[in-house]
């Protein structure tokens, strides 16, 4: 049996006699298609492009589409709703893929969501020479790589802050985040910063969890908690609340045992002036010992939130008030 074919994510997709554009993420798929197809206007703006239904296919439509022209033009095959595949299409891809039409790529999209054409899957998956196309939901440990090289495909420089405000802002959809990201690089000039990107999209993040955090190390519980319940109310998931506690508690920790200016400081850290400056005037609040509780206390609310207790929202309320109440 052939080995398994190469599984690579839409930003890796390059010409390939046959590619599987599979999973749920349609976005993604969406941008696999766009760039397979700008490749290969890249090497023939000659390029014929040829849309197929699988799930209304009839017999020998593929053999026609795929057979080489008079003049010999580049084709392009992409096939839609592999889920609902016919048994016609099914049945001419297998033989299709036995001997593929040289200067044709066949695109198939299938988004797993059924086992239909699982033959069919199966035989693309062990044919030499074709690619398989990973487009699954992102989970949201994935979706700051996925800022990052959005960002470097616009030439655009970020800040860690900035890439955590943009996720935290618009995580819940994929499309969304990458719109969103788009649209500040192509808006702004110079470093995407935190302060960036919340002036621009201050109606969205400021009921998220860089605002919450705000709060409480300013020692202002009330503005705090009301700005908590409304990110939770619109769906924000107390996870990344937490993690943006601990973002920022590290950021705290890490200035306070550094000496210098802020410039030094912010060399020898990794940071941007600013943010030490920031941290800086932030620590006036806090003693050793109430910093200290700080990051016990939300180490503490992570596992809570992350399966530890069964009420994740009670459980970053607590936090807050914790922190609240424990800035000096």
């Amino acid at each position: 049996m052939a080995a398994s074919i190469p599984k690579i994510s839409w930003e890796q997709v390059s010409p390939a006699p046959v590619v599987l554009v599979f999973g749920k993420e349609s976005f993604l798929a969406d941008r696999a298609l766009q760039r397979l197809r700008a490749l290969l206007l890249l090497e023939d703006p000659e390029l014929e492009v040829h849309d197929v239904d699988a799930g209304q296919y009839s017999d020998g439509a593929l053999e026609l589409i795929a057979s080489p022209s008079l003049f010999d033009e580049p084709r392009l095959v992409r096939v839609a709703n592999g889920v609902k595949a016919t048994d016609a299409f099914i049945a001419d891809v297998l033989r299709y893929l036995a001997q593929p039409v040289d200067g044709t790529t066949l695109v198939i999209r299938h988004d797993g969501s059924t086992v239909r054409g699982k033959k069919m899957l199966d035989a693309i998956r062990q044919t030499p020479g074709a690619i398989e196309v990973v487009c699954q939901p992102l989970k949201r440990g994935d979706m700051v790589p996925f800022a990052r090289t959005e960002l470097r495909l616009l030439e655009r420089e970020a800040t860690p802050g900035a890439i955590a405000a943009l996720v935290d802002a618009f995580a819940s959809d994929v499309a969304e985040l990458a719109n969103a990201i788009r649209q500040v690089a192509l808006d702004t000039e110079g470093e995407v910063t935190e302060q960036v990107v919340r002036t621009y999209y201050a109606g969205r993040v400021e009921t998220t969890a860089f605002a919450v955090v705000d709060a409480v190390v300013a020692g202002d519980v009330a503005r705090a908690l009301v700005t908590l319940r409304q990110a939770i109310a619109t769906g924000a998931d107390p996870v990344p609340i937490v993690a943006a506690f601990a973002m920022r508690y590290r950021q705290l920790a890490k200035v306070s045992g550094a000496g210098g200016s802020d410039s030094q400081a912010a060399r020898q850290l990794g940071m941007q002036d600013w943010q030490v400056g920031n941290a800086r005037r932030d620590l006036r609040s806090f003693t050793d010992a109430s910093l200290c509780d700080a990051i016990e206390a939300i180490a503490t609310a992570d596992a809570a939130v992350k399966g530890a207790e069964r009420s994740p929202g009670h459980s970053v309320e607590r936090l807050v008030r914790q922190l609240a109440a424990r800035t000096a």
